[in-house]
């Protein structure tokens, strides 16, 4: 299974979800690759550090991600689209209509909820672990079946 983690800027949640997600898809011997990319990315950023602290403290290494500006191949070659926010997964939906039937919020997928999960960009270190273990709970629910 191929899955794309999409956040805003893919500097923070979404490389924190695609961290989780190789390492999880690990732990539990997964077939699913995945990548990740922003709805507004520059090509070329890093992680922000406390998004690589976050995980780094939980034993996963990002410090080598690369921000990716989302495009509509790597839509078409996911098998699901995973946002963090409902307004993200809209915003995908209308700029590729043809993604409606493979794009969900995050915790919609895992949980069944909408909830966002917030942006830490700007924040603490604390708000980036609050985003990464609501990040890891719902990227555990996926790995695990």
């Amino acid at each position: 299974m191929k899955v794309l983690i999409v956040c805003t800027g893919n500097t923070c949640r979404s490389p924190m979800g695609e961290g989780i997600l190789k390492h999880l898809s690990k732990k539990y011997n997964t077939n699913i690759e995945v990548r990740s990319a922003g709805i507004f990315a520059l090509d070329g950023d890093r992680a922000s550090s406390n998004a690589i602290l976050a995980l780094d403290s939980i034993g996963i290494d990002i410090s080598n991600h690369i921000s990716n500006q989302l495009h509509g191949g790597m839509i078409e070659e996911a098998d699901i689209v995973l946002t963090m926010t409902d307004n993200q997964k809209e915003a995908i939906i209308k700029r590729f209509p043809k993604s409606d039937k493979k794009v969900y919020s995050l915790n919609y997928y895992a949980f069944g909820i909408e909830k966002d999960i917030e942006d830490p960009y700007g924040g603490t270190l604390k708000d980036y672990e609050m985003a990464r273990d609501e990040i890891f709970r719902a990227m555990e629910k996926i790995a695990a079946g």
